[in-house]
């Protein structure tokens, strides 16, 4: 029997809430129909919730965050995204999925990031000028990716940046007043469930959308794990051998790793699913959990130095 406790425990445990999503999903589809209704308000909410940890004061010396700014846009956007793309196109995917891993590439780094660089050791100011300038940065790389790969259809830019003012404008006006107001402050203790429980809802409403694929097609999946595990596990270690060598300190390098192997999936499907097809918004899910898998081992070896 799990005691109370422990029930408390698993019940904010980010680990086990992705995986229980993920059973959800597969084992209960229907709802997915309805929870589609609330995945960009939620995702908005995710968004807000995030950006409150980021702190004006960090634009006050921008000369010393010049060359971290150039790394964290170039590993996320260039070579993460890059390489998303380029695998995307070798392994001859089908339309939909290059679509979405079109999509993932354009997106911005994970929101989890910083927590990530937290837990990990990384350098919390370096992760967070790099997470910020990343986002700033999506108005431009996000459109510039998505209409070089995609072509530029009629109307296409401007739903683009309807979303993008949607899931990081808005957002960011909104975690302001909640800074401002000492509203972050107040929640606190309940942030991390709040966007734990609110990927629930994400990735529940992806995975329940594709359950025919998932179930029926798991061997049509083999190639998009292939490029997720290649621009995580394998991308990776290739960046932090790379920072090492050159004379990078451990800390910024873990900060390094995790903006250059981790993209903000769900806003990635917010756009896939607003602009394309429920199959574009596979690739996202898929790399989800190899991203995840790739922070518990990284977690793991940690612990074990």
């Amino acid at each position: 029997m799990i005691k109370l406790y422990q029930l408390k425990r698993l019940l904010k445990d980010r680990n086990f809430i992705l995986i229980l999503s993920l059973i959800f999903g597969l084992m209960f589809p229907q709802a997915a129909k309805w929870t589609e209704r609330l995945f960009l308000p939620i995702l908005m909410f995710v968004m807000t919730i995030s950006m409150t940890n980021i702190s004006g004061s960090i634009f006050q010396s921008p000369r010393k965050w010049l060359k971290p700014i150039v790394i964290s846009l170039a590993i996320n956007y260039i070579v993460l995204g890059g390489s998303m793309i380029l695998l995307a196109y070798l392994m001859n995917l089908p339309y939909s999925y290059l679509v979405g891993f079109v999509v993932l590439a354009s997106a911005p780094p994970a929101i989890a990031v910083i927590p990530f660089s937290n837990f990990l050791g990384g350098d919390n100011d370096y992760s967070l000028i790099g997470f910020t300038a990343c986002y700033i940065g999506a108005f431009f790389f996000t459109p510039l990716i998505m209409s070089t790969f995609l072509g530029s259809q009629p109307g296409f830019q401007i739903r683009i940046f309807t979303l993008l003012t949607e899931l990081i404008i808005i957002p960011f006006i909104l975690s302001r007043i909640l800074v401002k107001y000492g509203i972050d402050k107040r929640i606190a203790s309940v942030k991390g469930p709040l966007v734990n429980w609110s990927f629930f809802v994400i990735i529940y409403t992806i995975v329940g959308l594709n359950n025919e694929v998932f179930l029926r097609e798991p061997i049509s999946l083999s190639s998009l794990a292939l490029v997720a595990i290649s621009t995580t596990f394998i991308l990776g270690y290739i960046v932090e051998k790379i920072s090492k060598s050159a004379g990078i300190e451990s800390n910024k390098t873990v900060s390094i790793v995790l903006l250059g192997t981790q993209k903000n999936s769900g806003f990635a499907a917010g756009i896939a699913l607003t602009l394309f097809s429920v199959e574009t918004t596979v690739p996202s899910t898929l790399t989800t959990i190899f991203m995840l898998l790739y922070v518990i081992f990284l977690d793991l070896r940690t612990n074990l130095k």
